[in-house]
């Protein structure tokens, strides 16, 4: 399994970080068949999350590119994903994608998370 340079990993970061600031709190970088990495959490958060399953979820966003490509609604761009705690942001590019959960924050920010994570995924897959 491949793993993400320490540039790669700090790219997603920064990009997440900017746009959500102190509300990050798990960034996880996966492909079509695999988690590859958890790339970031928060110190105040347990590393114990089932990511394996959370992929296997995220994962199905690869179809979504497709199905959602003639719609009317335009571009697919990413899914947010409504918690009791906080939200997950799913973003897919290509054959890669990352899922970042936050805090509870104002709804306009994820937007420009998802545009923020889909540019840096690009980068990483150039």
């Amino acid at each position: 399994m491949p793993s993400l340079s320490d540039a790669d990993r700090e790219t997603l970061v920064s990009t997440a970080r900017t746009t959500v600031g102190d509300e990050l709190r798990s960034i996880t970088y996966f492909d079509e068949a695999d988690v590859i990495e958890q790339v970031y959490l928060r110190s105040d958060l347990e590393s114990d999350a089932d990511l394996v399953g959370f992929a296997d979820t995220e994962r199905l966003g690869f179809r979504a590119q497709t199905d959602y490509g003639d719609s009317e609604l335009g571009h697919y761009e990413c899914t947010i994903r409504v918690f009791e705690h906080g939200y997950l942001t799913r973003v897919i590019d290509g054959g890669h994608g990352a899922f970042v959960t936050t805090d509870s924050m104002d709804l306009d920010r994820f937007e420009e998370l998802g545009v923020s994570l889909r540019g840096a995924l690009r980068e990483l897959g150039e």
